[in-house]
């Protein structure tokens, strides 16, 4: 029997109490999806704070966060794509997402 995904990328346990954690599965995938979500919302915030002059720097400033995150996903799969080569993956397997 291979391994599965699961046993490539184990899931990340945060503690938020004694008794409580929370469980993050597929992390490599979690991280690019909440990336994904940052970089909507900063270029959402710099195109609404274009609208008032007051906050150009603010919006200039989403922006410039925007397009560091761009360039935050493609780091993180191949950090993702390193970590499954270290471990070994399964023929055929997807690194993408």
């Amino acid at each position: 029997m291979g391994k599965t995904n699961e046993d490539t990328d184990p899931p990340a346990e945060i503690r938020v109490a004694p008794d409580e954690e929370i469980m993050i599965s597929n992390r490599y995938e979690t991280m690019s999806i909440v990336n994904d979500i940052f970089i909507g919302v900063f270029f959402v915030a710099g195109s609404i704070m274009f609208y008032f002059s007051s906050l150009q720097t603010w919006a200039t400033t989403m922006f410039l966060l925007g397009s560091i995150d761009f360039v935050l996903r493609p780091v993180i799969r191949l950090a993702r794509r390193t970590h499954l080569e270290r471990l070994g993956r399964r023929d055929g397997e997807s690194l993408d997402y």
